[in-house]
């Protein structure tokens, strides 16, 4: 396999990364208000505090366009040129993957090891955690498998 296709696997993978961040930071911070990226360390209780969590929830959203470009940059770079054999199914293992890996990594840093925020504060807290991490897991699993089907059928 050429240098393309790791290029645009890994631009996938990149790119459903940032639509994962893009999903947390849309849909439970925004959209359902469960937390902030700093909610649990910089308690939203005044305005100020607040104005702190909503500034890290865009510092947040600026990491995840960035890595959102990179993996379209991978993307083109790895599908431009010369012909590079891919298949739709690769394609979403790619996104799926990526997507699973942001909610493993975020999910296992951000709620468990630092503590600065959780998928819902309150009761159940630990079983939103886990349910996330599941989530994320089976993401993972289902966009590899996906990812090598798609690769044995081109």
């Amino acid at each position: 396999m050429g240098q393309g296709g790791q290029q645009w696997r890994w631009g996938g993978v990149l790119l459903g990364v940032g639509l994962g961040g893009f999903f947390d930071g849309v849909v439970l911070h925004q959209v359902l208000q469960w937390h902030h990226v700093i909610s649990e360390t910089v308690v939203p209780d005044t305005l100020q505090n607040l104005k702190l969590n909503t500034l890290a929830d865009g510092l947040f959203h600026v990491g995840t366009y960035v890595l959102t470009l990179l993996g379209l940059a991978l993307l083109w770079a790895g599908l431009r040129g010369t012909h590079v054999a891919w298949s739709t199914a690769a394609f979403v293992g790619t996104l799926l993957f990526g997507f699973g890996l942001f909610n493993v990594v975020e999910g296992t840093v951000n709620h468990q090891l630092l503590g600065i925020h959780h998928v819902r504060p309150g009761p159940y807290r630990l079983a939103y955690d886990l349910g996330f991490l599941v989530w994320g897991a089976a993401m993972m699993v289902g966009g590899w498998r996906l990812m090598r089907r798609g690769a044995a059928s081109v």
